[in-house]
């Protein structure tokens, strides 16, 4: 998706209780799920598509070393101010192909993204090569209602296309998300 439609996004895109993360339940879900899949603090982290910034801060405040790339500059100012005061790194680059350099990061965390990438198997290539030898791999996908996205199968296909093992964790808790769900929603958590 191009940069202006992420611009124009983001003045309301935190709105979404999984994208601001604003409800204290909502929050406490994200971190519940991810917190204690990362290696001790302070793991390097890359938050690629990292939107207005939410799961960036939640794993800095954990004492990550956390560097949150996203294409859209109106969502990294979002970033910006809801980061202030808070050692984080912010970015503006393409998620496919982050402004990173390859075996830097502990954790490549990538929420919602993969399927709106035009090479979503060159996108998951270049992720792995961020990577540190046993570097952890974090995708959160989901195949919508409105038949958009990808199922667990193809992005766990995409991922063993590159790594030896890619684990799939339904994500079916409304806390997740802030209500009920009805459309496919996953995490795929690949080590090696």
């Amino acid at each position: 998706m191009a940069q202006n439609v992420w611009d124009a996004e983001a003045a309301t895109f935190d709105e979404q209780p999984d994208h601001g993360l604003r409800d204290p339940v909502v929050r406490a879900a994200w971190a519940g799920l991810l917190l204690p899949l990362l290696p001790p603090a302070p793991a390097v982290v890359a938050d690629l598509g990292c939107g207005t910034g939410s799961l960036t801060l939640l794993l800095a405040e954990a004492g990550h070393d956390v560097c949150g790339v996203d294409l859209s500059e109106r969502m990294l100012d979002e970033a910006r101010a809801k980061t202030a005061g808070v050692r984080v790194e912010l970015r503006q680059g393409d998620a496919a192909d982050p402004p990173c350099v390859d075996h830097s990061c502990d954790v490549v965390l990538v929420r919602h993204v993969l399927w709106a990438m035009a090479d979503p198997a060159a996108a998951v290539g270049r992720w792995v090569r961020l990577l540190k030898p046993g570097g952890l791999l974090l995708l959160v996908e989901g195949r919508w209602s409105t038949g958009a996205g990808l199922t667990a199968a193809e992005c766990r296909e995409l991922v063993c296309a590159h790594r030896e093992e890619a684990a799939v964790r339904q994500l079916t808790d409304p806390a997740l998300w802030g209500a009920e769900i009805e459309d496919e929603r996953y995490l795929v958590v690949s080590r090696s």
